[in-house]
Order: structure tokens, then C-alpha cells, then sequence
């Protein structure tokens, strides 16, 4: 997992709303499209962005692609800020000890 990939990934609205969308359930693309007014390949697009940074996954089901959130993907995202933040105090602490 790339945190760098996760964090462009979620800075498009769009995409936090598809998001959103797969916290209520799974969904297929026509389920997803009802919820905005953009084309279909731009959809498909930030689904793909989605997927690339592991934040959605695709199975097909006959005709259709069904898209889940990826959670895992969320917990390890959760766990480096965590981690971050954790050693950037402790270095301030250590600075000022």
C-alpha cells in the first residue's frame, strides 16, 4: 500500500463520495451514477483511482462490476498516521526534554 496513492485518492471529492456511497453497501457502476452528474467514463475513472490505491475492490457478477470498500486498506491508513503523529510527539518531547 502506497499512502501516498491513498491520500490522492481521497482528495477528490468525487471519489470521497463514492466512498461514502460503499459505506451503506456494495454497489454496482449504474447504482453508483444516479448519485452524480458526471459521464460515466469520468466514474469509471475515479473508480479505477479507487482501486489503484486499494480503497475499493471490483468483482463481476454476470454483467455487472460490484464495488466494496476495502477495509483493511483503512485500518493500515489509520495505523501510519497514528504512527506518524505517535514519532513526530515523541520527537518534539525528546526536543524540549
Amino acid at each position: 500500500m502506497s499512502l501516498t496513492n491513498t491520500w490522492q485518492a481521497l482528495g477528490d471529492q468525487n471519489r470521497r463520495q463514492i466512498l461514502d456511497l460503499l459505506k451503506k453497501g456494495d454497489k454496482a457502476v449504474a447504482e453508483l451514477a444516479v448519485h452524480f452528474k458526471i459521464t460515466l467514463p469520468t466514474l469509471s475513472h475515479h473508480l479505477m483511482v479507487l482501486k489503484a490505491a486499494n480503497l475499493v475492490t471490483a468483482t463481476r457478477q454476470g454483467q455487472q462490476i460490484i464495488y466494496s470498500l476495502n477495509l483493511s486498506v483503512f485500518e493500515e491508513v489509520a495505523a501510519e498516521v497514528y504512527n506518524y503523529f505517535n514519532k513526530s510527539k515523541k520527537l518534539i518531547k525528546k526536543k524540549y526534554d
